[in-house]
């Protein structure tokens, strides 16, 4: 059950994203937009509210409940720049709005990818706040290894953004240099 309702919340989450732009652009109701937009939090209520109950029923802790803390995790720290990111990318495509930038380059590359860097680490460290509650909430008497081990995930996960992150601080992109020629 948990997991049809983790797809459920991430079909939800795109299709409540579709329908926020397409009244925000093609319907020209910015307002009725973002508040289907606003809706977004609530797939993640939901999904935290079944995973307790679905704990409190007796459930053994598993594999399950340690991804829908995953996703909840993701969805606090990234659904906001996952929903602007589209955003801005529809506006330009279909409203006539600014191109997208990111930087490529450099010292702005390097702190964009700390910035990406700080959003995962920040869904990897609520998700693991919410494995330890479920611990916590399951005491001794359960096995928690499945959620101590979704713990040990984020730890890595954490480890690799940083590393990403560091990657290009120390070794930075180079513009491709240009040259001229007389002719």
């Amino acid at each position: 059950m948990i997991v049809t309702l983790i797809i459920i919340c991430e079909v939800g989450f795109w299709v409540l994203l579709a329908a926020g732009l397409a009244l925000r652009y093609w319907a020209r109701m910015p307002r009725a937009g973002a508040a289907v937009l606003l809706c977004e939090p609530l797939l993640e209520a939901l999904l935290f509210v079944v995973t307790v109950i679905d704990l409190k029923n007796g459930a053994e802790p598993d594999w399950k409940h340690g991804l829908a803390a995953v996703y909840i995790g993701y969805s606090v720290a990234l659904g906001h720049y996952t929903v602007t990111w589209v955003d801005v990318r529809v506006a330009h495509r279909f409203a006539g709005g600014p191109p997208p930038s990111t930087p490529k380059y450099g010292v702005p590359r390097a702190i964009h990818e700390w910035k990406i860097a700080a959003r995962w680490i920040l869904a990897a460290l609520i998700a693991i706040g919410l494995l330890q509650g479920a611990v916590w909430y399951v005491g001794g008497d359960g096995d928690t290894g499945s959620l101590e081990q979704w713990q040990q995930r984020m730890l890595f996960l954490i480890a690799i953004n940083v590393i990403i992150a560091l990657s290009y601080t120390v070794f930075p992109k180079k513009a491709p240099s240009v040259t001229h020629t007389r002719g």
